[in-house]
């Protein structure tokens, strides 16, 4: 395998879990505060509480961990493909949260929403055909005249 080929094979593939491990730690996220319960006051004892019940709440902590492997995955991915490119392929999220949050909390999302996702799915799409990286292209083509 060629080293453009595997490396475009190793975007895809972090991208991929970059997109699920956002997805499913934002709407675990969304489940954990759910059971934790909303604020109710905003003094600095009751905002202490709030966070400390927030902390230490396993549904909460498992999401914060999902979402902390979203973001090693995304500063991988922005160690090697160009930022025009990586974070309009990130917006896959928006496409499978609503999809995780009908079928995993069982929420109501109704057709003009749905219609909303498939625009941003193929916004996405669009994105996916155009190169990972534009600033390699740019000095190899220099090189090649100089």
């Amino acid at each position: 395998m060629s080293s453009h080929s595997a490396r475009h094979t190793k975007t895809y593939i972090l991208l991929a879990l970059m997109v699920m491990c956002g997805s499913v730690g934002d709407v675990i996220l969304g489940s954990g505060m759910k059971q934790v319960g909303e604020i109710t006051a905003f003094t600095p004892a009751a905002i202490g509480t709030f966070l400390a019940s927030v902390f230490t709440h396993p549904t909460v902590l498992l999401a914060i961990g999902a979402l902390i492997a979203y973001f090693i995955c995304y500063c991988l991915l922005l160690s090697w493909a160009d930022f025009s490119f990586v974070l309009p392929s990130s917006a896959l999220t928006y496409v499978l949260v609503p999809l995780l949050a009908r079928f995993w909390l069982h929420e109501e999302v109704k057709a003009l929403r749905w219609a909303g996702i498939g625009c941003i799915f193929l916004g996405v799409m669009l994105v996916g055909f155009t190169p990972h990286t534009t600033t390699g292209q740019k000095a190899a083509a220099g090189a090649e005249r100089g």
